[in-house]
């Protein structure tokens, strides 16, 4: 706010922005701005009190010359100054306040802060398109015009009062600004992001383009802070799209996937190209737990996923099926290599099933990996053929990894799978298993564990399937037996289970009693002409359809309840 004086008191004006942010070339900050010019000549003071023309913004380039440090003219010279500059606190305002003029009473406590005077140059302050307004030959001739008092001089000094913002240190900023005005070399005054932050907001408020240009060109070069990216962030609309292009390139995407593309290369990188990739995987992992949302993170890990499947896929179908020709060592050569690229990957696929697990976005996973009919057998024929133990000996145990994984997240229920998914997920990975035990051979501790790990989750998946399904895959399973029963309790338990149920006494189902009886109903109806009873009173045989069925269960013999019930129903309609 800005506060102006009668008399000795001078005038006041205060700088400030809108409410309104504006961010165009067309700029109005301070066109509202209250400005008291007092010009006086041997202590003859004109007074008036008008607004200055509205100011506009249409560049960040500076309409005035840029004044010399080689100069007479020096900040605050009483000697050589024709501008008395006033700063004075205002306890109620703060930068970018919507400005409006005083009332008597707030232009009174205003004045009677501590007050800062300065003296400076019209010349030098017309750097500021502000001040360059106040001192236009338009606001003098306006000013002349309406003082009575006013008296030719050659020495005319402008007294202004300038109402600055109660902060910390505002006093200081302003000064700091107001010396800018003297240098030709800004840049150099600005030393960290804090004191371009200070500045840039008096810079707005004067329309002091050149500062604005610099304290810009400084932020756009240095590192922030999140609290200066926040303060950035709010000062960003008071510029022009030509000015805050750069910053807000650095805090705004430019489009709505950037994060997903960020998080999928990252994948891609750990996976790929990183040379420390236990750490890098580990780090990723940390990066899709903190910052993706769940619909992001099964997005990327689906693509991911995708991808290497394709890879595994296509490498043992290679190695399976060779269809080319040529040396022996270099057709040996290829499906090393075809084997070493299965494997590989097979450990990239267990680490991404290991994250949707973990972030419980793995339903699709479990999907696709339970419709590989062909992959598994293809992995059965290259497990039946003794050259990739010599090669890759832990190839089966990675992918039966990858198929517990998702098993035992299917049984916990942490992945809710349709019974058709978990029915799959059984009859194509159960004869890879087999194939496994029988291919592997010694067995060692840890493919022990892991297989018996799979039957247990194997069991207690078929365990949720019909009686039907059951049946069929607990008969491939007796491979799980051993030579004592005692050593397979899981596989006595799942057949327990399953004759448990199957020999369950069947509940008779007498549903269809109660539509013959229903049937009947209808058949009477018809047969003693009540054919138009039973149209327009269908709610009503619908009820006794219903009463019928209760009295089911307390009597054996259905007809004999539902014409006993007819006809009492019928004796009760007639009368």
């Amino acid at each position: 706010m800005a506060t102006g004086g009668d008399g000795d008191n001078g005038g006041a004006a205060a700088v400030g922005a809108p409410k309104k942010k504006q961010r165009v070339g067309s700029n109005s900050r301070l066109s509202s701005t209250l400005a008291v010019n007092d010009s006086f000549s041997e202590g003859n003071p004109a007074e008036s009190h008008h607004k200055p023309p509205a100011i506009r913004r249409s560049s960040s380039q500076s309409m005035f010359p840029v004044a010399s440090s080689s100069t007479a003219c020096r900040f605050n010279d009483p000697a050589t100054g024709d501008v008395i500059l006033s700063l004075c606190l205002d306890r109620q305002s703060s930068p970018f306040d919507c400005l409006e003029v005083p009332s008597e009473s707030s232009s009174l406590a205003t004045l009677e802060q501590p007050v800062t005077q300065i003296y400076l140059h019209s010349r030098v302050l017309r750097r500021s398109k502000y001040f360059a307004a106040l001192l236009s030959d338009r606001w003098q001739q306006r000013n002349e015009t309406s003082s009575s008092n006013y008296a030719e001089s050659s020495h005319k000094i402008n007294r202004f009062h300038l109402v600055v913002p109660a902060t910390t240190e505002s006093i200081s900023h302003h000064l700091t600004v107001l010396k800018l005005l003297y240098s030709d070399d800004l840049l150099s005054s600005l030393d960290s992001v804090s004191t371009a932050l200070n500045l840039l907001p008096i810079a707005l408020e004067l329309l002091f383009e050149d500062c604005i240009k610099a304290c810009v060109k400084f932020l756009e070069a240095v590192p922030w802070s999140e609290d200066e990216e926040k303060k950035i962030l709010n000062l960003i609309p008071f510029l022009s799209e030509e000015e805050s292009k750069e910053l807000v390139a650095r805090v705004s995407p430019s489009k709505n996937d950037s994060s997903e593309e960020m998080l999928h290369g990252l994948i891609l990188a750990a996976i790929h190209n990183h040379s420390n990739m236990a750490f890098a995987k580990a780090f990723v992992a940390k990066l899709l737990r903190d910052f993706s949302s769940r619909e992001s993170a099964r997005r990327v890990l689906d693509t991911a996923f995708d991808k290497i499947l394709c890879v595994v896929k296509q490498s043992l179908e290679e190695y399976s099926s060779p269809v080319f020709t040529g040396d022996q060592n270099e057709t040996e050569a290829i499906q090393r290599l075809n084997l070493h690229t299965a494997m590989i990957n097979g450990k990239h696929l267990l680490w991404l099933m290991d994250r949707m697990i973990e972030l419980r976005v793995a339903d699709t996973a479990v999907k696709v990996w339970s419709q590989q009919t062909s992959f598994t057998g293809d992995l059965q024929r290259a497990l039946r053929d003794d050259a990739w133990s010599n090669i890759v000996p832990s190839l089966p145990s990675v992918l039966l990894r990858c198929t517990c994984r998702l098993a035992n997240a299917v049984a916990a229920g942490n992945i809710l799978a349709d019974r058709q998914v978990r029915m799959d997920l059984v009859r194509d990975w159960l004869p890879v298993l087999i194939t496994c035990k029988d291919s592997v051979s010694p067995m060692g501790p840890n493919h022990k564990s892991l297989y018996l790990e799979l039957e247990e989750t194997f069991l207690r998946i078929i365990s949720t399937l019909p009686i039907s399904d059951a049946q069929e895959l607990l008969q491939q399973c007796l491979s799980f037996s051993t030579r004592s029963i005692d050593d397979c309790p899981h596989l006595v338990a799942a057949f327990t289970t399953w004759f448990r149920r199957a020999n369950r006494p069947q509940k008779p189902d007498r549903r269809k009693e109660v539509d013959v009886a229903f049937l009947l109903l209808k058949t009477y109806l018809k047969q003693n002409s009540l054919s138009i009873f039973w149209n327009e009173h269908f709610q009503l045989c619908t009820e006794w359809h219903k009463t019928i069925q209760q009295a089911m269960h307390q009597n054996g013999s259905i007809h004999q309840t539902a014409q006993g019930y007819i006809r009492s129903r019928l004796n009760e309609t007639n009368q």
